[in-house]
């Protein structure tokens, strides 16, 4: 992504970012210089780049595979309330409040192949039975046959502990 700064006198301490036809137009204060406005450059360019790897996730595609893998692994028992993509999620695959019934899908995973994408789904959809981790969790979770497989990928990829089960 081609980065435009502009610097303007106006400005004293906010730096501000927006994509402008495939640009990301950085406005910035005057007197700050390129080393001080390097780390702020970063940052938003991720933002950026995330809030638009977001827009091209469809939620609805996502419901129904959740859907197709609660009917095959779940006999169809299961319930919630959403599930969507969201872009916040830096160190998690995904997550899901079993009380309201949401379950969040980081950005990320959207990406990766789909055996990786369906364990993650299996995993937040087994919280709505076992809320925590314990060993009736992991048998929900490891009925998704390739389960091993897309825990050791997440872990080669970083976002998965290591830990022994």
């Amino acid at each position: 992504m081609k980065i435009r700064i502009i610097r303007s006198k106006k400005r004293r301490k906010t730096i501000q970012a927006r994509e402008v036809d495939g640009t990301l137009e950085v406005l910035a204060p005057a007197g700050m210089s390129d080393k001080e406005l390097e780390p702020h450059i970063v940052r938003l360019k991720g933002r950026i780049e995330r809030l638009n790897q977001k827009s091209v996730l469809d939620d609805e595609t996502l419901e129904k595979r959740a859907h197709e893998l609660s009917n095959k692994y779940f006999k169809g028992l299961l319930r919630w309330n959403s599930i969507r993509w969201v872009a916040n999620q830096s160190k998690r695959h995904g997550s899901c409040t079993p009380g309201t019934g949401t379950i969040r899908i980081s950005h990320r995973i959207a990406g990766m192949p789909r055996f990786v994408k369906d364990y993650v789904i299996v995993h937040e959809l087994a919280h709505l039975v076992e809320p925590n981790h314990g060993n009736r969790f992991w048998e929900l979770v490891n009925q998704y046959p390739k389960s091993e497989r897309a825990r050791g990928y997440l872990m080669a990829v970083g976002l998965e502990e290591i830990e022994d089960r």
